[in-house]
């Protein structure tokens, strides 16, 4: 089955930190690096974030400025790009500040395991709730739904860390682009660009191979390629 290309875009300071313990995202990054996101936004159908990304930070997922929808639909996308919340336990905040921005439709991937109840909440914010696994969320087969009912063939994942993990683990991380910034966070409890669970053997880990690097002042514009398995 097809699914969309999927490239996950993300900053990060020195140490390889995305925010602090408190998982607040802090604006540690250049308005450039900003800039850089809604760049990709731009050429995607679909951004998708995790629910706690959602929760704690007043994100929209939308396309941004006029010149940008107008890019957008010379290059045959639609004007407002499809909007992707991930919560497997189905705990999304009803009243976070995306379900306030009305724009473009909002989807809902979770699981069995959220419970009627809950998803009964989300449905009344969101434009449409979808059901892929029991107790964990099978990205696969929502990628698969996202490409065949939404056509969706190019989709921007915003973190965070757990939701870029659970992707890279099954495989459909195409593309990785990373800022790296002059900045220190520190910290065991503060989270990377991949957290949950991970790779349990470094031989099985997501390989990489570097496609381009471009310097902006004390950043670093880092852009990977999965390498795929013979």
């Amino acid at each position: 089955m097809k699914r969309p290309f999927v490239l996950i875009n993300m900053s990060m300071t020195a140490d390889g930190k995305i925010a602090t313990a408190n998982r607040v995202v802090s604006h540690y990054s250049s308005p450039r690096d900003h800039a850089h996101l809604l760049e990709l936004r731009a050429t995607s159908d679909a951004v998708m974030c995790g629910a706690r990304t959602a929760d704690l930070n007043e994100v929209n997922l939308g396309p941004g400025s006029a010149t940008l929808r107008r890019q957008r639909m010379k290059r045959g996308l639609a004007e407002y790009n499809l909007r992707i919340v991930v919560t497997g336990s189905g705990t999304l905040d009803s009243k976070a500040h995306i379900f306030t921005q009305r724009f473009s439709p909002i989807i809902i991937l979770t699981t069995a395991g959220a419970g009627a109840t809950k998803r009964k909440k989300l449905r009344a914010v969101a434009d449409e709730v979808k059901v892929f696994g029991g107790v964990e969320l099978d990205f696969r087969a929502a990628l698969e739904w996202l490409h065949r009912e939404r056509k969706v063939k190019r989709l921007v994942c915003e973190g965070g860390g757990e939701l870029n993990d659970a992707l890279f683990r099954a495989g459909l991380v195409d593309e990785l682009h990373l800022t790296l910034c002059p900045r220190m966070i520190g910290g065991r409890q503060a989270p990377t660009v991949a957290d949950g669970v991970g790779f349990p053997k470094l031989a099985g880990a997501a390989q990489l191979e570097l496609k381009s690097m471009k310097r902006a002042g004390d950043e670093l514009f880092l852009v990977y390629r999965t390498r795929r398995a013979a």
